[in-house]
């Protein structure tokens, strides 16, 4: 298999994803590249992460991931940051999530729009979550709904009809990838920016950009031995 450099030519992304920490796994240093060539990029997160510390009550974890989300965003050049208030670990597929990405499309206007993986496996072979299934697969309905005017009628922006890249981050049949050999060092401080979250999972730091480390180095013998982030372009 060979992947394909994936195409620079947009200057603005939509990056949507179900969990704070999920861009970062190991989506943060391609955003770093991106944001370093001038493009702007929003994260959309659809729930606080209020279930992901099992020793911490849910309304003060959920305080701890936004702010390390929004910590790691900063580590990549990302400062606009929209959360959603879906509940972590129950999210489900609705007319109301689709709703809520289509108002966010319309507002950032994207050329392009990356989704963590909707399929029933994650790219390392696993049974992918619920919550990813959920929200990879209202973004991409959602692109749909963000260019019809006469669907969310109430949506206050114009209708956005511009996105020209669609593509899956974790999948398990990528396509493309993206050459991250400068930025993979900000992709690691951004995924570090996560310390209660990785601590919890007794993750430590040497361990996490190891783990970073090993998903690049997977990518460069499909990718001209470049180090990279491998994703499927849909």
């Amino acid at each position: 298999m060979t992947l394909i450099e994936f195409p620079e030519d947009w200057d603005s992304a939509l990056v949507v994803v179900a969990h704070p920490d999920d861009v970062e796994y190991p989506g943060a240093a391609p955003v770093a590249r991106w944001t370093a060539q001038g493009k702007r990029v929003v994260y959309l997160v659809a729930c606080r992460g209020e279930a992901g510390l099992d020793d911490v009550a849910p309304e003060e974890a959920a305080r701890l991931r936004v702010s390390e989300q929004i910590a790691a965003g900063a580590e990549v050049g990302v400062s606009d940051i929209e959360f959603l208030e879906h509940p972590d670990g129950m999210i489900e597929y609705s007319m109301g999530l689709r709703r809520e990405i289509a108002r966010t499309i319309r507002r950032v206007r994207p050329e392009f729009v990356l989704i963590g993986n909707h399929r029933e496996m994650s790219g390392n072979g696993m049974l992918n979550m619920s919550d990813h299934r959920a929200v990879g697969q209202a973004a991409i309905d959602a692109i749909r709904d963000a260019a019809n005017r006469w669907v969310f009628r109430d949506l206050e922006d114009e209708p956005w009809g511009g996105v020209r890249h669609l593509a899956l981050l974790g999948s398990p049949t990528p396509t493309h990838a993206v050459d991250v050999v400068e930025h993979f060092d900000a992709g690691v401080r951004a995924l570090l920016a996560h310390r209660v979250y990785l601590e919890n999972l007794e993750t430590s730091p040497a361990a996490a950009e190891a783990m970073l480390r090993k998903f690049a180095m997977s990518v460069a013998d499909d990718f001209d031995g470049r180090p990279g982030v491998a994703l499927e372009m849909l």
